[in-house]
């Protein structure tokens, strides 16, 4: 299956869930790496008027979880996160695109590490860095 191919699924497959809710939309998704969006609406938005930071690490945790569904090692069921962090740089605005890019760092059988970066596609600010470490689940 294409990366564009797996993308279409697992946006299809968001439905009522957090990454459905937030209209994000996945471009790629392979071993490895996974490419998505999100279209800034005023449900994206802080009080404050500014880019909410949660919709942003929505964005770019996704990001990195399907990466992990495509990269999960041979005899694995799942994965969990057990360590995030982000760093934030800049904001945007409503109607504007961030796009994402999240890669595997590590990929081991107990644990996988994940850096991604949120990019204002509109202006090419960078928004966040990203890194997160997944535990690889295996069935008992």
């Amino acid at each position: 299956m294409s990366p564009e191919d797996r993308a279409r699924q697992f946006t299809a497959l968001q439905g009522p869930t957090l990454p459905g809710e937030l209209s994000l939309v996945w471009e790629a998704v392979e071993a490895g790496r996974a490419e998505g969006r999100l279209v800034v609406e005023p449900r994206h938005m802080a009080p404050n008027r500014f880019l909410h930071a949660a919709s942003v690490i929505a964005l770019v945790d996704t990001a990195c979880g399907y990466g992990c569904m495509a990269s999960l090692p041979d005899g694995a069921r799942g994965f969990t996160t057990i360590e995030l962090k982000s760093n934030f740089l800049a904001s945007a605005q409503a109607g504007e695109t961030v796009g994402c890019v999240a890669r595997l760092v590590h990929g081991g059988r107990q644990t996988q590490v994940w850096d991604a970066e949120a990019v204002n596609r509109d202006s090419g600010k960078t928004l966040a860095l990203y890194r997160c470490t997944q535990m690889i689940l295996y069935p008992r």
